[in-house]
């Protein structure tokens, strides 16, 4: 074997065995010195001539026996399209780009649009199959559709049950199990009235979203009740000035000191999915609220971070940009000043007499602009109306 060619292929395996596969993928089978997969994708192929060696559960197992096999040839069975919610970047990351080759078969997602009709480009897609059914929340609305690969049969059942409780009970779904093989099988269903019990793995389910329940709209601003919250939080209208300071772009890291109900680092999360974002937070009540925002919303990757700032700052991945809703103090700003790279943006609220005059005194410092905010809302005044005014917010904003 030549020691700069591949030894490792990744054969997407499609649930119609070896009729599926391409020449290519056939070829690397047959001249394989070790097959490894799981056993459901290993129990699809005939008998095989070489060694064979089951993928463990969990995953992560099964990856220093992998790179153990060095120097051998070896396939690695994956399900469909192996970089598509599928092992093949789990594997990847481990080996040195000349290691390994792919060769990828029809996705599920393909196959599922293919049997629905869909097209697949204006579809939400996601894999659900090792991830909380939440991360669906965000593309809950009328008339959308999405493609959902779940862990198992019975998790179509607590997919129907996840929106029947969100008020998305009469969403279409479309149950398709063991697509591309001789045990294919699609059924549709309403929500609501899910009653399958023979569901059959690998199984993906096609939405077609419909009934009375909230959408999680798609800019910034989310009404307050979205969010649980003992009263700190950062109210609507700042809400939604403060993220468009922040200016948040694809893949940035945001720190939100001070998290309260974690609403900024939520929305923050909710504008791109490769969006990343720390809360920290002293009272460990309101981290572990804004954890469960977060969860509720479908971005439980927020990270919350309990402790006291600057102390719990340290040590952490340096940020894009930097929110202060609370507890902004100079020693607080003088350690970021010592520790953020420049280019950072920041932007502080303060709502006290003593912290507004901290920001003034660090925008006569630092520079950037000082901004001053005033919301009044219509209340009931006797038997007719008036403006009832929240307490004005001075926002700083800066980059580093």
């Amino acid at each position: 074997m030549d020691e700069n060619a591949p030894w490792l292929t990744i054969v997407g395996l499609g649930e119609d065995g070896l009729n599926g596969l391409s020449d290519a993928s056939r070829d690397a089978l047959l001249g394989a010195e070790l097959v490894m997969g799981a056993a459901r994708h290993l129990a699809i192929l005939p008998e095989l001539s070489c060694e064979v060696l089951e993928w463990p559960v969990p995953f992560a197992d099964g990856i220093a026996l992998l790179l153990a096999q060095r120097g051998r040839r070896v396939v690695l069975l994956a399900s469909g399209n192996p970089f598509w919610f599928g092992a093949g970047s789990s594997v990847a990351r481990h080996l040195a780009r000349w290691e390994w080759v792919a060769l990828p078969g029809p996705s599920t997602f393909a196959l599922a649009a293919a049997e629905l009709g869909w097209p697949l480009e204006t579809l939400a897609c996601l894999g659900l199959h090792a991830a909380p059914l939440s991360r669906l929340r965000p593309h809950l609305a009328v008339g959308t559709r999405a493609l959902v690969l779940l862990r198992d049969g019975a998790a179509a059942g607590d997919l129907a049950a996840y929106l029947a409780g969100l008020g998305f009970g009469a969403t279409r779904l479309h149950v398709m199990e063991a697509l591309g093989g001789p045990r294919a099988r699609v059924r549709a269903v309403i929500a609501a009235e899910y009653a399958l019990e023979d569901v059959m793995h690998p199984v993906i389910v096609g939405l077609e979203v419909a009934g009375q329940g909230a959408a999680v709209p798609v800019a910034s601003g989310l009404p307050d009740e979205m969010f649980a919250h003992d009263g700190q939080i950062t109210k609507r209208a700042v809400r939604t000035l403060s993220l468009s300071a922040l200016a948040p772009r694809a893949g940035e890291l945001l720190w939100d000191i001070g998290a309260g109900s974690g609403s900024v680092g939520i929305e923050w999360l909710l504008a791109h999915p490769r969006m990343r974002a720390i809360g920290f937070e002293m009272d460990p009540v309101r981290a572990a609220r804004a954890r469960e925002n977060a969860h509720a919303l479908g971005v439980d990757r927020l990270a919350v971070i309990e402790g006291r700032v600057p102390d719990v700052l340290q040590g952490q991945p340096l940020p894009d940009a930097v929110f202060i809703g609370g507890g902004v103090t100079d020693a607080v700003l003088a350690r970021l000043w010592e520790m953020l790279p420049h280019g950072v943006r920041v932007v502080a609220n303060a709502v006290t007499l003593e912290s507004e005059a901290l920001l003034m005194q660090w925008h006569a410092r630092a520079g950037g602009d000082l901004m001053r905010l005033e919301v009044s809302q219509a209340a009931p005044l006797g038997t007719k109306r008036g403006w009832r005014a929240a307490y004005p917010i001075v926002q700083w904003r800066v980059v580093r």
